[in-house]
């Protein structure tokens, strides 16, 4: 069974960590680490509607260098020269998501401990919590387990939603 983990560098703001937890519980993400103080002095404005923080950890981290295993890969998710396009990635079983902060790219001592840079075909930078979304969802699109059946789809839709489309008829 495959193991998905983020790591976002020194974050600044507490709603985008929230969209983070928010994604990282729709797609099964086990750990999200942080790493510097700010998000720390943001936390209280954290936007996490699906309090998603309840169900996976969400930890405070010195040293990335603490996250290597032989079994795992670090990929950084960053616009710089070099990174593969995310379209022609295949990513690892065990794979851990480096991600800069909204206002800057992560440093060199950080990319050295980086498997792989791979980055989003977009014009500019997209923020923090659309960026792990689309890598995430890009990461579930290419899985060979992905379970595409009405019954998880029934499972997992909110509450609220009892549509439903038949195209055939009108």
């Amino acid at each position: 069974m495959s193991r998905t983990e983020i790591v976002l560098i020194n974050p600044k703001s507490a709603t985008n960590v929230g969209g983070v937890m928010r994604a990282a519980g729709c797609y099964g993400v086990e750990k999200v680490h942080y790493t510097g103080n700010r998000y720390g002095h943001a936390q209280k404005f954290a936007t996490d509607t699906k309090q998603r923080v309840e169900e996976i950890p969400l930890t405070a981290l010195t040293d990335i260098n603490t996250l290597v295993k032989s079994d795992t890969k670090i990929i950084a998710v960053e616009l710089i020269d070099g990174a593969t396009p995310l379209p022609h990635f295949t990513h690892p079983d065990n794979a851990i998501y480096v991600l800069g902060p909204e206002d800057g790219s992560i440093r060199k001592d950080v990319l050295k401990y980086c498997d792989d840079v791979v980055y989003i075909p977009t014009k500019g930078c997209m923020n923090l919590a659309a960026t792990v979304n689309v890598v995430l969802y890009d990461r579930l699109a290419k899985a060979s387990n992905t379970d595409y059946s009405r019954e998880f789809l029934l499972e997992n839709r909110d509450n609220n939603n009892k549509v439903s489309f038949n195209k055939n008829k009108n």
